[in-house]
């Protein structure tokens, strides 16, 4: 769009022009007020476009974005799936989106009966059954999952206790969460085998260890293999383990974190719950403890006192971590998710990704290096680009950026940091093998391409919107705004 500058009025984009009308207010049916002088602008003239104009740009522009509705979203770590669209439907429920967070909780016992039974949902499925749904997503979860392990040991006197334990497999958040808290960061490494190395931990553990952070299965697409050891040493020096249950999508209907060891977990709703994940938000990181940890969790939850629901502060509470009781539309998106599948089919979510990954490594690990190949990966799985860059000078990035031109959205590259020239991929369980094969086909032919001639893949892409563009001038130089 082109501004006309320094003109007060009418201010004109390329597609309006003086007297075009976009919308009709109808008639004012209260009493106006005159708004606050102070907070009013004379200053600030509006492009008059007309309705089909602003429509149709902004059509445009959407057509231009890759979505989970057009394609596979193959982002390792993100669990991008397909939002069954009677989620969203649900959500837009007069009932649901016309309550006020300020309102008498006694005038809406839907909407805590709704949060009553996703609570007990999600703490049946974790074996947690102390829950909260008020973090906003799922760092805000991490950071009140520390915060809760932090009550724990000042309510016992344990103050000595500040270093927490985080594996070089885990989530990036995972030691920002912890150094917000006031925490050292003791990371531990990994096997052979891309477990945590038990000699190590053994070693870093100790009367100091506030708790280990462990994403389980972890950033290479593995389950711990010595998971219950792994918890046993945390336990026997009197530390607590977090569960960063980030990946849940590969364990849902088929083991409960509670049940391994793991002491305080949170959820991302907009992850495995089928919320929409992506474009910002809005997003939920339930928090799950165990039984005796529930009286640390942020107030308010929603307790059942006979057949009626209300809210509760719990005994040592830690307080609020989000203004009122959490992104509650994203709530009923996945109660009703886990409503439409049941108990009886839950598990099959956890069963066909796991299936699709390791479909999907299969068609791939003799062409792109599987670091951990020997093993059978979860939902998730890590390749490596090192031989592209050896071989043909070709790295990991512009494997990516070719990949657009064959229709598809990159996977998740250069994480974990434990992968050189890393490309993560998730295809979750939404895919269909089709769907599987026309990815891998393509990854396939970028290969080929690859050896062939490699400058293809350096100048990609060459069908996007925009083109290769210089990464650090773009941070360090962005352009906000259009400019005549």
């Amino acid at each position: 769009m082109t501004i006309v500058a320094n003109k007060p009025e009418p201010i004109v984009y390329e597609l309006g022009a003086p007297g075009r009308v976009g919308a009709v207010l109808p008639e004012c049916d209260v009493p106006l007020t005159p708004l606050p002088a102070h907070l009013t602008r004379e200053e600030l003239p509006l492009p008059q476009v007309a309705e089909v104009d602003v429509v149709r740009h902004f059509t445009r522009l959407s057509q231009k974005n890759y979505c989970v509705d057009l394609g596979i979203y193959p982002l390792g770590s993100c669990t991008m799936k397909y939002n069954p669209k009677i989620n969203e439907e649900a959500a837009k429920l007069d009932g649901f989106t016309a309550l006020h967070p300020y309102q008498d909780p006694a005038d809406a016992p839907g909407a805590l009966q709704l949060m009553y039974e996703l609570q007990e949902m999600l703490g049946e499925i974790c074996g947690l059954p102390g829950v909260t749904l008020q973090p906003a997503a799922g760092a805000q979860g991490e950071l009140t999952g520390i915060l809760i392990l932090h009550a724990y040991h000042r309510s016992r006197g344990e103050t000595q206790r500040h270093k927490v334990l985080v594996p070089d497999s885990a989530h990036g958040t995972n030691p920002a969460s912890s150094a917000m808290s006031g925490y050292q960061v003791v990371q531990v490494k990994s096997d052979a085998r891309g477990n945590v190395d038990l000699d190590e931990l053994r070693r870093l553990a100790d009367h100091e260890t506030v708790g280990l952070m462990l994403t389980n299965p972890n950033t290479l697409g593995l389950f711990e293999e010595h998971i219950r050891e792994v918890c046993q040493i945390i336990h026997d020096v009197g530390g607590l383990v977090y569960g960063d249950g980030a990946n849940l999508n590969a364990l849902v209907g088929i083991a409960r974190p509670g049940d391994l060891g793991i002491d305080v977990l949170h959820s991302n709703l907009h992850k495995t719950f089928a919320v929409p994940h992506g474009g910002g938000g809005p997003g939920a990181g339930a928090v799950l403890v165990r039984r005796d940890l529930a009286q640390f969790l942020p107030a308010p939850v929603v307790v059942k006192k006979g057949k009626q629901y209300a809210f509760a502060t719990p005994k040592k509470s830690i307080g609020r971590v989000k203004s009122f009781y959490g992104n509650f539309l994203a709530l009923v998106r996945a109660y009703v998710y886990l409503r439409l599948l049941g108990k009886e089919h839950l598990a099959r979510v956890a069963e066909d990704a796991v299936i699709n990954a390791n479909y999907l490594l299969a068609r791939l690990r003799n062409t792109y290096h599987a670091p951990f190949g020997d093993r059978r990966c979860k939902h998730e799985f890590v390749l490596t680009g090192t031989p592209f860059v050896e071989k043909y000078g070709v790295h990991t990035l512009d494997i990516a950026k070719r990949i657009q031109d064959y229709g598809f959205h990159p996977p998740t590259i250069y994480f974990p940091l434990t992968v050189p020239e890393c490309l993560m991929i998730e295809p979750t369980e939404t895919q269909s093998k089709e769907s599987l094969d026309e990815f891998a086909d393509a990854l396939l032919a970028i290969a080929q391409e690859a050896a062939a001639n490699p400058q293809i893949l350096k100048d990609a892409p060459h069908t996007a919107p925009v083109t290769r563009l210089d990464d650090v001038k773009a941070a360090r130089e962005p352009v906000l705004g259009y400019h005549s």
